[in-house]
């Protein structure tokens, strides 16, 4: 329960922080209505979807019984994730909201750019591979399970994230323009939640 806990800390802190996920979802969701930021978080959680699944059946058969293949996916987990840690720190502090040349389109359009968006793009793959296998929780039940449920729990407390955001889309923009430090700190956050979980997987 304790490895479960933290999972969804981290997650739960890195839905928060800006990348280009949340902020199309935001920019829907100001602009055009929460329904619309609600079809596009569909969409990408839709895609999350079969990441896990491809996770759940592939890495877990992988790993089953060779713990030298185990060790040197939890070691690339933790360096991509330092990796990860690098580009954020490198990356600009700034939360561009702009609302200009933002084409209107219907609910299910957005859905189907939210999964397209998530499904087709190897770095959510390559996210879960580096982080799903540290939180490993249990010895009890088949690894294909357990990734099941830690992709669930990524799956819902994203949702619940991204969904706080298209509620909130008004108030939320107007705080990133009026605050000067709002964005240094999500990105200091994201940055030692990144070397925090890296840390994590090592030890």
């Amino acid at each position: 329960m304790d490895i479960l806990i933290s999972f969804v800390l981290a997650v739960s802190l890195l839905a928060i922080s800006p990348g280009p996920d949340n902020v199309f979802v935001l920019m829907q969701s100001v602009i055009y209505g929460k329904k619309y930021g609600l079809a596009t978080i569909i969409g990408l959680m839709t895609g999350c979807i079969i990441h896990t699944l491809l996770l759940a059946l592939g890495v877990s058969t992988l790993i089953k019984n060779n713990t030298f293949i185990f060790l040197g996916i939890k070691l690339f987990g933790a360096v991509y994730l330092l990796y990860l840690a690098y580009t954020v720190y490198k990356s600009s502090s700034v939360i561009s909201i702009s609302t200009d040349k933002i084409e209107k389109k219907t609910p299910f359009q957005l859905f189907k750019i939210g999964f397209i968006m998530n499904v087709l793009n190897p770095k959510v793959t390559l996210f879960f591979l580096a982080l799903f296998p540290g939180f490993l929780f249990t010895e009890t039940l088949p690894l294909s399970f357990q990734f099941l449920i830690l992709g669930a729990l990524f799956i819902v407390v994203s949702f619940v994230v991204f969904s706080c955001l298209a509620l909130l889309g008004g108030t939320i923009s107007e705080k990133i323009k009026t605050s000067k430090h709002i964005g240094v700190w999500l990105k200091w956050i994201q940055i030692f939640v990144f070397i925090g979980i890296a840390v994590f997987i090592l030890i």
